[in-house]
């Protein structure tokens, strides 16, 4: 006999309206004005919430950051991972799982270099700091499983290699010197150091 699902409380309901506000302030602001130029007071406001309230959801803006791009990177990453299962080209297929992250991270690109810098120094024990490193590992984990697919590669290998590739994506998405490439350059400076490491 199938148990029936406990209806969701009001209290739920309540906490889940209110996150829903902050994330989708948050959002609007941080992609409108960036994330630095945002106050914590601005975003409390315009979810119509106080801002004490907001500290109960996220502690710091760079956590309010997080869970909101959290979010899109794991729907980045679902996009990836669905493409690349269609496509037998190591190279391409690693490609297809990358392409998406990087233009998530890059739809506002000092968004996207403080959420990478967030996710590197930011406080481990909060949640969404948490959760940002589970993506990261996930993201690992779908490039691992699409080079052990491959029979050129050892499969002891492929775990290290999508580490390395994974790093490598991320530092360039972060680092000052790229800011101002787009996405298509970015994509094809990686496709061309990923090459080089697959063919090593």
């Amino acid at each position: 006999m199938a148990v029936a699902s406990q209806p969701i409380g009001r209290r739920e309901r309540n906490k889940q309206a209110k996150l829903d506000r902050i994330v989708a302030a948050a959002r609007e602001l941080f992609a409108d004005h960036g994330v630095d130029e945002v106050t914590t007071q601005q975003i409390a406001d315009k979810a119509d919430i106080g801002a004490g309230t907001l500290f109960l959801y996220a502690k710091s803006k760079g956590e309010l950051l997080l869970l909101v791009q959290n979010a899109s990177y794991a729907a980045a990453l679902n996009k990836g991972q669905a493409a690349a299962k269609s496509i037998s080209d190591t190279l391409e297929a690693v490609m297809a799982i990358i392409r998406p992250v990087v233009e998530c991270n890059r739809a506002q690109v000092e968004n996207g270099r403080t959420y990478l810098r967030e996710m590197v120094f930011g406080d481990h024990e909060e949640p969404h700091h948490h959760d940002a490193l589970l993506l990261s590992a996930q993201t690992e984990e779908a490039i691992a499983e699409v080079l052990g697919r491959d029979k050129h590669i050892q499969s002891a290998n492929a775990g290290t290699l999508a580490h390395i590739i994974s790093a490598v994506m991320f530092l360039s998405m972060a680092i000052s010197i790229n800011a101002t490439k787009t996405v298509n350059e970015l994509l094809q400076e990686l496709k061309i150091q990923i090459r080089v490491l697959l063919q090593g």
